[in-house]
């Protein structure tokens, strides 16, 4: 089954990438190594995440990559990365 990010998705990896680079470029190398290396799973493994039931009756799940939440869509063209975020954000 084909992964693909979002555009708000890519935005959000850009944004985490950008802020952790200011403090430390091989910490924001590592979790944006993490999160694709997640995502890529997804491909063999699309269950792998808690299905969110308030999404019913779209099947949207979340990942738990370390620190970081990421949420996507099981469709049958295929799995979308929706968004992510650090988990000591305001969401």
């Amino acid at each position: 089954m084909p992964v693909r990010w979002t555009s708000k998705a890519l935005g959000e990896l850009a944004r985490l990438h950008a802020f952790l680079a200011g403090v430390n470029k091989s910490a924001a190398a590592n979790i944006v190594r993490s999160l694709t290396t997640a995502a890529r799973r997804l491909h063999e493994h699309p269950h792998l995440g808690e299905r969110l039931e308030e999404f019913k009756p779209r099947e949207v799940r979340r990942l738990i990559v370390g620190n970081y939440e990421m949420r996507y869509e099981i469709h049958e063209r295929g799995v979308f990365i929706l968004t992510l975020w650090h988990g000591n954000e305001d969401r």
